[in-house]
């Protein structure tokens, strides 16, 4: 559980999505669907699919609660020509100029959930990722 927990800490702040996780854990539930889950309610997971494009990245990034504190402008993003990894690696490189990464969450499915982190988290956040046997990635 300490990994389940430290993931959760380094994710995100909401009060609830630890004890979602916990409760999964507990459970017969999939802790990684419980986190994704717990990111989505508690507003911070930028949900796409596969097939978007920059724009529906650009209208998805900016309310999530750590981008949005930055005010970094994110209308380039929309601008990206080609698939959606093209556009997150732009939308990355702005968000790094304020110590932020993106962070892919894999589900095994259609399903793009990325999660925006302060640089700091991030060699932990794919270190405990692995250790729970799940994936998680950034973007060159």
């Amino acid at each position: 559980m300490n990994d389940w927990t430290r993931l959760c800490e380094l994710l995100d702040d909401d009060p609830e999505l630890l004890p979602a996780v916990r409760l999964a854990v507990a459970g017969d539930e999939d802790p990684w669907t419980a986190l994704i889950d717990g990111l989505d309610d508690a507003g911070a997971l930028a949900y796409l699919e596969v097939n978007d494009t920059g724009i529906e990245l650009a209208d998805a990034l900016p309310p999530l609660p750590r981008v949005f504190a930055t005010g970094v402008e994110l209308d380039k993003v929309g601008d990206v020509e080609g698939d959606l990894t093209a556009a997150i690696v732009r939308a990355d490189s702005l968000l790094a100029s304020r110590d932020l990464r993106i962070v892919y969450l894999d589900e095994d499915s259609d399903a793009y959930p990325l999660v925006v982190v302060p640089i700091a988290n991030v060699a932990e956040i794919l270190e405990i990722t692995e250790r729970l046997g799940f994936t998680a990635r950034i973007f060159p």
